[in-house]
């Protein structure tokens, strides 16, 4: 199987993240993404004294304890059965917790010697978040770097044909729980881990332009037969 979840998208303006979020912060780069793919710069949202704001972070996360910043290219994601056990992520889930905005992810379904890109999303088309930890690795020549992990769960009824597994997608009040500084507890938290309901998702043939992520722009998740 390929690595889940490996790209997806927000093709929405800054002004959707902002109102969906309450963030004051701007974000002048910011441009909707049809291929976000892990090592790119991506907005993450974080509880950042007292309030959720938006931050540039890096995908694929590099442990405070890292000599290598390479690591993060194999830690794109963290199975939600083990995050309160491995080192990387365990002293993470108290303190430092993040969501990921975004609209779909892209999953490659395997017929015959062919994997055909597919794009999942909500029938509703709204954005949603997916639960994410983050860390902040100090450079040795000085400067700091942020990024961060997406949280994966087992496959709910509609991905499992595509996939065995799939991002955590959080529920409304899941996103409350998952930034409220108050929750410490794993065994509080790991709950709010679960597959999203299958009968509110749905999945479309795309074109393969997805599979470089060179290629982000709108085609990408437009419909194909």
């Amino acid at each position: 199987m390929l690595a889940m979840c490996g790209r997806f998208t927000y093709a929405k303006e800054f002004r959707d993240i902002r109102l969906r979020f309450t963030s004051e912060r701007d974000l002048p780069l910011f441009r909707p993404r049809y291929n976000i793919a892990p090592t790119q710069e991506v907005s993450v949202i974080i509880n950042d004294d007292g309030g959720w704001n938006i931050r540039m972070m890096k995908w694929g996360l590099v442990p405070s304890w890292a000599k290598d910043p390479s690591i993060g290219n194999r830690m794109i994601n963290a199975r939600c059965e083990t995050i309160a056990e491995k080192a990387s992520f365990k002293r993470l889930i108290g303190r430092q917790r993040c969501l990921v905005p975004a609209d779909s992810f892209y999953e490659w379904r395997k017929e015959g010697k062919r994997k055909l890109p597919m794009r999942i999303l909500l029938k509703t088309r709204e954005p949603f978040t997916f639960a994410g930890l983050w860390d902040l690795w100090k450079k040795p020549e000085g400067g700091e770097l942020l990024s961060f992990t997406i949280i994966t769960t087992e496959a709910n009824e509609l991905l499992r044909p595509i996939h065995d597994r799939m991002p955590v997608i959080l529920q409304r009040d899941g996103e409350d729980k998952w930034l409220d500084p108050g929750f410490t507890d794993p065994a509080r938290l790991l709950p709010i881990l679960r597959p999203y309901p299958s009968d509110l998702m749905e999945a479309y043939a795309i074109s393969t332009l997805v599979n470089s992520p060179a290629n982000d722009r709108p085609e990408c998740i437009e419909e194909v037969q």
